[in-house]
């Protein structure tokens, strides 16, 4: 005897989809043969009624439940081709059945998945545009392992998070599923029913794209279809993991720039090597400008599209310059939408309440003790250098990670063996860096971290964190202290000058005079004494130093910039770039060596920056004194000629030009414990540079006796 659509039914599977706790809806309603034909079934609250097209066929399907629950049997021995047709109200709607569609995640990527090491996550979690047995749609998958149900909602489901339920891998608790019809540009979020019946909304911890700020929803972006023309750049640029490469970067936020176009012709212009810009991942509040990230897989909307994005990423490239990227995997904001109690329990967040909120901006820390957090901070940096093919990673509050007590005077809870480090998050970190620099060849890594955390840019083989370079904060401190200094009390804290040569060699620095450190132009010379003049000479001067100490060079000059400022910083650009001096020995004791040191009366500091061969010698004087000097006389290295080669003060910088036209022969005149040396003009204010020719040096005087009669 034939059964019936409802002797069919999986009765307590339906009864689950209803009251929204099925985690396995495609094993309830998933098409299936049977005796009597195929049963096709379907959710579909309020509809007055449903239908299954199969070509010019038409199937009713019988009201099963009146939740709006449906099914039907129709002929056949093999699963056609099918869509609902819905009529709800006097509408009606056409869609193909998601849960005739498996899902893309397999079980090698769930056990990846499961022990941290999910590293291209970015390609399959989230939602991804696709066909799908010839059918275009989109396939979500999101971590959500403590739900009781998780749902898409979006316009393509009226936002009702009874209609859509997700498909649960067991072992990850991992819910996906394939909608079909869903396109680029569709806005959704996930419903997730957690424990104690609480509803919850979320935006998609992977998604490629959101809507703009305030508003959190997702939005599907296709992230796979850029076309890039820097072949030659990404090949060439593994050279930058030797850290003896020029390397000057330009800090700034898209933000302040009308277009990227000119972004790149000023960068052009000027001579960066790289650019760093400020997050360009989602973020909610403007004044935040992208501290911290509410989607970290997402472009924001300000900076436009994807596809412009990867264009102007690609643009650079091809003129030369790299793109390192601010990144924050230290917290994550509180927002309804966002990763706290992301399933209703805690997941991304520290275990402990106790240690979970940042004590300083009151937002989230991240649980390193999670493999499956930690895959999507990783999968995170790789998406940002493999897909749109950054050079490298600022990463943001370093310090919060490393140090348990950061920021907290009482009230935290040491490790295992009682002391403040952040054990989960050192190896984490020492994971991350070792995987991306893998995985990205040339790609540089950098800290900001205030600390003193000890060999931070030592290599994880050596059981170091494995960071390429770390921002030399104790440098600038130092050096804006002593600038806003009145000239003539410098000789006082002379060391704010020099103290910084005992410790370049401990670590890779990067040098910093970027705008969290002097702000605009114009803040950067209120900073300074002196009238008008003598604060752009001491801008100039600051920017010369910094390019001739030992280190990586990172600047944001922000504002009006007068055009004499912009060819000095192109011209320090092009003698950096130019100089295997300036960066060749940068991370060497050999590469550096002091000629006067202790001329704190005189507020000058003479050194030299050196490689292996004596004709690539530089030989810098610093004048920090507000009065020039005229016959400035300066130990030198060895007999031959020096041309000055850079200035600070010349007239087209906008100086008063004291400078040096002609170059110098040495004397054999004994100066700084040297056998020659040489006298210059030194600038008020500034710094000059000299290019060394070595000579022969002069037969020594042999004066004969004469013979006594």
């Amino acid at each position: 005897m034939s059964k019936t659509v409802y002797d069919y039914m999986n009765w307590a599977g339906i009864e689950a989809i209803v009251y929204g706790e099925e985690t396995a809806p495609r094993d309830v309603m998933g098409p299936r043969l049977t005796p009597d034909g195929v049963l096709i079934q379907g959710f579909f609250p309020g509809a007055k009624s449903a239908a299954v097209a199969v070509g010019n066929k038409k199937y009713q399907m019988e009201l099963e439940d009146e939740a709006g629950y449906y099914g039907v049997l129709i002929p056949g021995r093999r699963i056609p081709e099918y869509e609902f047709q819905i009529q709800t109200g006097d509408k009606e709607r056409s869609f193909k059945d998601a849960y005739g569609f498996g899902g893309i995640l397999t079980e090698e990527d769930e056990a990846a998945f499961l022990c941290g090491v999910y590293y291209e996550g970015y390609k399959k979690l989230g939602a991804h545009p696709m066909v799908m047995n010839g059918v275009s749609g989109t396939h979500f998958a999101v971590w959500a392992p403590n739900a009781i149900r998780v749902s898409v909602v979006g316009d393509f489901n009226d936002w009702d998070g009874r209609v859509l339920p997700m498909h649960k891998m067991p072992k990850s608790g991992i819910f996906q599923l394939f909608v079909p019809g869903v396109k680029v540009g569709d806005a959704y979020r996930y419903e997730i029913k957690a424990k104690g019946d609480v509803l919850l909304q979320k935006a998609d911890p992977y998604g490629n794209r959101a809507a703009a700020a305030p508003e959190w929803n997702s939005v599907v972006a296709d992230v796979s279809d850029f076309e890039w023309n820097d072949g030659k750049w990404m090949k060439d640029r593994k050279k930058y993991d030797d850290r003896r490469q020029p390397v000057s970067i330009y800090e700034t936020s898209l933000g302040k720039w009308n277009n990227k176009k000119e972004l790149v012709s000023f960068l052009k212009e000027e001579g960066y090597t790289h650019v760093e810009l400020h997050p360009v991942m989602e973020f909610l509040e403007d004044e935040a400008d992208g501290y911290p990230t509410s989607a970290y897989f997402a472009l924001s909307t300000r900076y436009g599209e994807p596809k412009e994005f990867a264009a102007f990423v690609d643009q650079l490239h091809q003129e030369g310059i790299g793109v390192i990227l601010d990144w924050s995997p230290a917290q994550f904001p509180r927002y309804e939408g966002g990763l706290e109690k992301f399933d209703g329990t805690v997941l991304y967040e520290v275990k402990d309440p106790g240690m979970a909120v940042h004590p300083m901006w009151g937002t989230m820390l991240y649980n390193y003790d999670s493999p499956m957090v930690k895959d999507f901070l990783i999968s995170g940096a790789c998406f940002w250098l493999e897909v749109f093919h950054a050079d490298g990673l600022r990463m943001d509050d370093v310090d919060a990670m490393l140090y348990l007590d950061y920021g907290r005077k009482d009230g935290w809870t040491p490790n295992m063996y009682g002391s403040n480090e952040n054990l989960h998050a050192i190896e984490f970190l020492k994971h991350l860096n070792s995987i991306v620099k893998k995985r990205n060849p040339g790609a540089l890594l950098i800290a900001q971290e205030d600390g003193l955390w000890p060999e931070l840019t030592d290599c994880v083989e050596n059981d170091h964190i494995g960071f390429d370079y770390k921002w030399s904060g104790g440098w600038t401190r130092d050096f804006l202290f002593y600038l806003s200094v009145d000239p003539v009390l410098r000789k006082n804290y002379h060391d704010q000058l020099t103290l910084s040569t005992l410790y370049a060699y401990s670590e890779h620095y990067v040098l910093t005079l970027g705008s969290r450190d002097v702000g605009t132009l114009g803040e950067f010379m209120d900073k300074l004494p002196g009238d008008e003049k003598q604060k752009l000479a001491q801008v100039r001067a600051a920017y010369s130093y910094m390019m001739v100490h030992p280190g990586c060079k990172m600047m944001a000059p922000q504002g009006d910039m007068p055009e004499g400022l912009g060819k000095c910083i192109q011209a320090l650009n092009a003698l950096y770039k130019n100089s295997p001096a300036l960066y060749k020995l940068d991370d060497d004791y050999d590469g550096f060596e002091w000629i006067q040191l202790m001329k704190y009366e005189e507020n000058v500091i003479t050194f030299l920056r050196k490689t292996e061969k004596p004709e690539e010698t530089l030989l810098v004087i610093c004048n920090f004194a507000a009065i020039p000097y005229e016959n400035y006389q300066v130990g030198v290295p060895f007999a031959g000629k020096y041309k000055e080669v850079f200035n600070s003060d010349a007239a087209e910088f906008g100086g008063e030009g004291v400078v040096n036209a002609r170059v110098k022969a040495a004397k054999a005149e004994e100066w700084d414990e040297r056998e020659y040396s040489i006298k210059v003009k030194l600038p008020a204010l500034g710094v000059s540079i000299y290019s060394c020719t070595p000579g022969k040096a002069p037969a020594k005087r042999v004066i004969a006796s004469k013979a006594v009669k």
